[in-house]
């Protein structure tokens, strides 16, 4: 009888690990946590709006998000009733996100890159009552035309419209004639404030209530995740999933009251929600809008002029900071922490944030909406190489491992592989789509991420692209992470793309999109091949090489690859 040696599969070998913590699980709703932080520090700074110069402490900023409450259980809103939020980075944004955490309403959250055929659906299929929005609005977009049209087609949809003029310059209380008082988030808070105040008022009781009948569990919100093909999915999220995610994030970071965060990615993201707001508030730090969309100049300069902590970011935020011309003139010494994240963040780039912009402690978060989002991350003590090279460790309370994608087997250490986590910060599911949430959750409670990655021996997860995004040349699988890590170090590109295209010979061949560093001209192939040469595998070096000023990015921050494979299949083909 023959016997096969198997590989060794002990648990210390295996791709799997666990976060120890050295604090507990939050028990609490949103809204309750956020009224005992408000409690304990009622004259700190919690938010500080650049545009409007309006500023919060933490009694301030609950008194307007009660008086908000108070004008939603007014109108009818109740625990689990779905409130709709459209809108950039306005301070009416965080008031509408922890009003309805103390309402109990799920707040669903809408990128403010969307048109009409977008907002519909996810006002539809999330059955959504009432749609906060704004008037104004970026260049080729215009929300309330938009919204109405939404409204004309959705039975029982109400519209509350943010004046962002008024609420960003005037500081008076002026009103465009055209809207109505009803529709007016200004005449909203009005009503709530008038409600909270009157003699005897009951609004306050009913709250209290309302806030009582919560449990942690409840779902709060819905973030519709950007998928490449077909319609969006509600990820569906609950206050343990958040507030205990958020916590954990600022537990890391080692945020405390004296911190200052500037926050210029986008509120309607997890980035900007979860690892933003849930991880400032929830240790009593102060949060600075440096603008309602994202612009290099006036980030720094919030992080300059109020003496921030620390800054956020996807990568192309940082590298366009750090390309500005006039960069040495933004005194960023205040700075020692931060978070960059929501796409492979490039290790020249990393590198350059500690050493420019002082950001010596700057973390990387890696995760994804279904989870909360936070998975794993960097600490604070890891070495240089640790926090330019990895996306950290498993964070605390969380299990993650690698698979092998076909059979699902966990794989030893050092092996690539499919990134799986569970725990507490897993979604409770897609919303209404319980076919779609059990291709993502398996029968073990593991998420699936579909990304790429391998584990080292202590933990440490580096991520090598998404599984859809390999490339397969002449039978060789290849990781474009790679490649785009090794041409960050050409010193002519200051970004870099690889993409996968066509070929008749080979099934498929590299194509590298580029964007030049200041004062470069030009970039061919011929000399991307030069450079490569002897530094990489002759499989792996581009056989195309396309300059660009800019490359499609979701609202986000993430790089659309699938519109540089299909202006790459164009290009490389004749078209």
């Amino acid at each position: 009888m023959t016997s096969t040696t198997q590989p060794e599969r002990t648990p210390a070998a295996l791709s799997y690990a666990s976060g120890p913590s050295q604090f507990p699980l939050l028990g609490d709703t949103i809204g309750g946590h956020f009224s005992r932080i408000a409690a304990a520090s009622p004259q700190a700074t919690a938010l500080i709006d650049r545009p409007s110069g309006r500023r919060w402490t933490y009694e301030e900023l609950e008194s307007d998000v009660d008086a908000l409450a108070y004008a939603l259980i007014e109108r009818g809103i109740a625990k689990g009733d779905r409130v709709g939020i459209w809108a950039q980075n306005l301070p009416e944004w965080t008031l509408t996100m922890y009003a309805c955490a103390k309402v109990g309403a799920i707040l669903v959250n809408i990128n403010p890159a969307y048109r009409t055929h977008e907002l519909e659906f996810v006002v539809r299929q999330s059955g959504t009552r009432l749609l906060i929005s704004q008037l104004t609005a970026p260049p080729h977009s215009n929300f309330e035309q938009i919204a109405r049209e939404v409204a004309q087609g959705a039975s029982g949809l109400e519209l509350v419209f943010i004046d962002t003029a008024h609420a960003e310059v005037t500081g008076e209380d002026e009103r465009p004639a055209a809207i109505q008082p009803s529709e007016s988030f200004a005449a909203l808070m009005e009503r709530g404030r008038a409600l909270g105040s009157d003699a005897g008022a009951k609004m306050p009781v009913r709250l209290r209530q309302a806030m009582g009948a919560l449990d942690a569990d409840d779902p709060i919100n819905l973030q519709y995740t950007s998928g490449t093909t077909g319609f969006p999915k509600g990820v569906t999220l609950t206050h343990h999933n958040l507030l205990n995610n958020g916590y954990s994030i600022g537990e890391v970071l080692a945020y405390t009251g004296e911190d200052r965060v500037v926050l210029p990615v986008p509120f309607f993201h997890c980035f900007g929600m979860v690892i933003g707001f849930l991880a400032i508030f929830s240790h009593g730090a102060s949060a600075i809008i440096p603008s309602p969309g994202f612009d290099p100049e006036r980030s720094l300069a919030a992080a300059a002029e109020e003496r921030a902590t620390s800054l956020y970011g996807v990568p192309t935020m940082f590298i366009a900071e750090l390309d500005l011309p006039n960069f040495a003139d933004y005194d960023l010494t205040s700075l020692r922490t931060g978070v960059m994240a929501g796409s492979p963040c490039p290790v020249e780039v990393m590198k350059r944030v500690i050493s420019q912009m002082h950001m010596s402690e700057v973390a990387i978060c890696y995760g994804m909406t279904e989870t909360s989002p936070v998975s794993t991350m960097t600490r604070t003590d890891d070495t240089l190489a640790r926090r330019t090279e990895t996306v950290g460790r498993v964070m605390p309370f969380v299990e993650v491992k690698i698979v092998d994608p076909i059979t699902g087997l966990t794989l030893p250490r050092g092996q690539k592989g499919e990134l799986c986590t569970r725990g507490y910060s897993v979604m409770r599911g897609y919303w209404e789509e319980p076919e779609k949430t059990a291709e993502a959750i398996d029968a073990g409670g593991w998420m699936h991420t579909g990304d790429l990655a391998i584990m080292d021996a202590d933990g440490y997860v580096d991520i090598s692209g998404r599984i859809k995004d390999m490339v397969i040349r002449g039978g060789e699988n290849i990781y474009p992470r790679e490649i785009e890590e090794f041409l960050y170090t050409h010193p002519s590109i200051a970004d870099v793309q690889v993409v996968g295209v066509s070929d008749e010979k080979y099934g498929e061949e590299l194509m590298a999109w580029v964007i030049l560093r200041e004062g470069v001209a030009s970039l061919t192939a011929d000399e991307v091949r030069e450079f490569s040469r002897g530094k990489l595998a002759h499989y792996k070096i581009p056989r195309y090489v396309e300059v660009r000023e800019s490359f499609p990015m979701t609202v986000s921050g993430k790089v659309r690859k699938v519109e540089l494979r299909a202006e790459g299949e164009r290009l490389s083909h004749g078209g």
